[in-house]
């Protein structure tokens, strides 16, 4: 059984002195629920590379931008809607393409029962068209 990659992890310290924010301010950001840092056995706050990446957001809300943490709350609960909805379109996507291509495949080669005639353009079926007309005596290249 392979061995499951180690996420890194930063302790709040570590956070606090990099982005140059006071360990409380984590703490509040935690008590609001616009982070979730794991914890160590000895509970421990744990920051992974994707909490870092969610603080740098409420960060750049707050510094930049002036956006309350109640406003901040609101972007990132909208954030998250947006990418669920995102990975939902390219499942659709991927899902019709897959039955699309599917049923190409099942598709008969003369569809005689077709109330609009089909016409396929691919060079193999053009080519055996000019050949039947060929040798039906008739010419698609004017005179």
């Amino acid at each position: 059984m392979p061995k499951s990659r180690a996420k890194a992890a930063y302790m709040i310290s570590a956070v606090a002195k990099q982005y140059n924010i006071h360990p409380q301010t984590l703490r509040l950001y935690e008590r609001e629920g616009l982070l979730k840092p794991s914890r160590s056995e000895g509970n421990t706050r744990l920051y992974t590379d994707e909490d870092l990446e969610r603080l740098e957001i409420i960060l750049k809300l707050t510094r930049e931008l002036g956006v309350n943490l109640a406003g901040v709350e609101i972007i990132l609960n909208m954030r998250e809607k947006m990418q669920a909805m995102q990975r939902q379109m390219e499942e659709f996507v991927r899902s019709l393409s897959e039955e699309l291509a599917a049923r190409l495949r099942q598709w008969p080669q003369e569809p005689k029962s077709s109330l609009i005639p089909v016409v396929n353009l691919s060079p193999a079926r053009s080519a055996r068209a000019e050949a039947r007309k060929a040798a039906a005596g008739e010419s698609s290249k004017p005179s």
